[in-house]
């Protein structure tokens, strides 16, 4: 599976400290999400959190470090990346504001 841009959600402090590449958590992997997957990825792990960014990633500029896996607790393929997230492979860059009831407003 391909998509013309993948999205990562990274508090600003964390996106502040990168040099030239994210190796985000202790986890094996980074997770992404694809625009349609956004709205909900927010809402199950981020609620309540605020100074969030968006970072939108070029996925052909990842290569093969990025694999698209099937999570069955929403039932859909996710882009994961297995490897540091390369500054150069970032379009842009930009914070997710909230609205007056706190929900996300995902940025264009």
């Amino acid at each position: 599976m391909t998509a013309g841009i993948v999205f990562k959600i990274v508090p600003r402090a964390e996106w502040a400290a990168v040099i030239d590449a994210y190796d985000g958590s202790a986890h094996d992997f980074l997770h992404f999400s694809t625009r349609e997957q956004l709205p909900e990825t927010l809402r199950r792990h981020y609620a309540g959190q605020d100074d969030l960014l968006l970072v939108a990633v070029d996925p052909v500029r990842l290569g093969a470090a990025l694999k698209w896996e099937h999570a069955p607790s929403r039932g859909e393929d996710f882009p994961h990346l297995y490897g540091p997230l390369p500054k150069s492979a970032v379009s842009w860059v930009k914070p997710i504001p909230k609205d007056a009831q706190g929900g996300f407003i995902i940025p264009e």
